[in-house]
C-alpha cells in the first residue's frame, strides 16, 4: 500500500502496536504423517527417535512438541536443515496442515478447534501467506493478481483494485499494474506475490522460503523491501528460511529446528554468542558479526558513556563503533531513531562480542 495508507491509524493498527501482545501461540504441537500417530506419539514419550519410530510404525514425525509465542509486530524466523520440519510448522499456523496433537492460537482464537467456515474467515481477514513459487496467473494483469485474495473474499471491483494498487505501490510496482507476469523479472514477480499478501492488510504474514528462488542481488533487494515495509507498518511475520545471513538480517528472534524440534529460540546476538548445542553452533560458526549486529543490538543501558565521546546511532555498524571506541576516553553512547538514549558500548564489551562469534 502507499506509504500514507500504511501509516493511517486504525483499530487493527492500534492492536499491532501492543508489542507485548502474543499474536501467535503454539502449545505442544505435533505433526505425525502416516502410520499410527497414536503409537508414534507413545514411542516419542519413551524416548524413541524419529528414525526408530519410522522403522517400527511407518509414521513420519515432522514436528514434535513445538511450543512458542510470536509477539505482535515481531519478525520470527524459523530455520533449519532440509527435513527439519520448518515448512510443516509454518503450514500448521494456518492449518494448511492440521496438527496431529497440540494447539495453535491466532489473536487468542484456537484455530485447531475452528470449523471450516471460521477458519476460512480467519485466513481471509487475519493472515496471508507468501510462498517460494510466485504462483501468478499468467492470463491476469499484475493488478488482478495482486487483487486475487480480495476477489475471492467477495470485495467489489473498485475496492479491491484500489487496495491492490496501494499494495503494488508499496512494493514499487504501481507503474506495472497493467502489465502481465510474462513481462516481469523474477524479483518483480515475487514483489507481486508480496503485494497480493499485503492487499488485505493482514496482521499476520507467513512467508515460506519466500525469497530463496531469487538470485542473490534481487534477494537482498527483497529483504530490504521487507525491512522497509516492516519499519513503516509493523506486522507479525513468521519467515521460513535456510539462509543464515537472511535470518540474521531480518529476524527479531530466530528459532532453530532439528529433527522436528525447536532446539533454540533467541535473538540473533544471543544465538551467535550463546548457542544451545553443537548443532546450533555449527550454523553460526565464523559468522561475521560486523555484518549481523548494529550498535543498538549490543548497547548496554547500565553503562554510562564517557565524557565527550561521539554519539552513535543504533543503526551504526560494529566497524563504525570500533573506530569510535578504540580511541575514545570511555564507552560510546548509543541513541535510537527517536533520539532516546539506549545505553553505551565499551571497548571491552565490543571486543567480547567479536570474540564470542569465533
Amino acid at each position: 500500500m502507499s506509504d500514507a495508507a500504511l501509516q493511517q491509524p486504525s483499530a487493527r493498527d492500534d492492536a499491532r502496536q501492543e508489542a507485548d501482545e502474543d499474536r501467535i501461540v503454539v502449545e505442544n504441537a505435533y505433526k505425525i504423517f502416516g502410520g499410527n500417530p497414536d503409537e508414534a506419539y507413545r514411542l516419542l514419550g519413551e524416548g524413541k527417535t524419529k528414525d526408530q519410530i519410522f522403522r517400527e510404525t511407518g509414521a513420519t514425525v515432522a514436528v514434535q512438541d513445538a511450543s512458542f509465542t510470536v509477539k505482535s509486530g515481531e519478525v520470527f524466523v524459523i530455520m533449519g536443515l532440509s527435513g527439519s520440519g520448518k515448512s510443516t510448522m509454518v503450514r500448521m499456523l494456518n492449518r494448511l496442515i492440521d496438527p496431529t496433537f497440540g494447539t495453535v492460537s491466532i489473536n487468542g482464537q484456537n484455530i485447531t478447534a475452528m470449523n471450516r467456515k471460521a477458519l476460512i474467515d480467519l485466513r481471509r481477514r487475519d493472515m496471508s501467506m507468501v510462498f517460494q513459487s510466485f504462483a501468478l496467473m499468467p492470463h491476469q494483469t499484475v493488478l488482478e493478481n495482486a487483487a486475487f485474495g480480495l476477489t475471492v473474499s467477495g470485495r467489489d471491483k473498485a475496492d479491491r483494485e484500489a487496495r491492490a494498487l496501494e499494495a503494488l505501490e508499496a512494493v514499487g510496482l504501481g507503474q506495472n499494474a497493467r502489465s502481465y507476469p510474462s513481462e516481469l523479472s523474477g524479483g518483480m514477480k515475487q514483489r507481486v506475490g508480496l503485494a497480493r499478501a499485503l492487499a488485505n492488510d493482514p496482521p499476520v504474514l507467513l512467508m515460506d522460503e519466500a525469497f530463496s528462488a531469487l538470485d542473490p542481488l534481487i534477494r537482498t533487494e527483497m529483504q530490504d523491501e521487507l525491512i522497509r515495509l516492516q519499519r513503516e507498518h509493523r506486522r507479525t511475520i513468521v519467515f521460513i528460511s535456510h539462509d543464515l545471513d537472511e535470518a540474521m538480517r531480518i529476524g527479531d528472534r530466530i528459532a532453530i529446528m532439528q529433527d522436528g524440534r525447536f532446539v533454540q529460540i533467541d535473538t540473533p546476538d544471543k544465538i551467535v554468542s550463546e548457542p544451545a548445542n553443537d548443532y546450533v553452533r555449527s550454523f553460526f560458526r565464523n559468522v561475521d558479526v560486523t555484518q549481523v549486529f548494529k550498535a543498538g543490538d549490543i548497547a548496554d543501558p547500565g553503562v554510562q558513556p564517557g565524557d565527550g565521546v561521539t554519539e552513535i546511532s543504533a543503526d551504526a555498524s560494529l566497524d563504525e563503533v570500533l573506530s569510535i571506541v578504540s580511541n575514545a576516553d570511555g564507552p560510546a553512547p548509543v541513541t535510537g531513531e527517536d533520539g532516546k538514549r539506549l545505553g553505551a558500548i565499551s571497548k571491552t564489551a565490543l571486543l567480547k562480542t567479536f570474540d564470542k562469534s569465533r
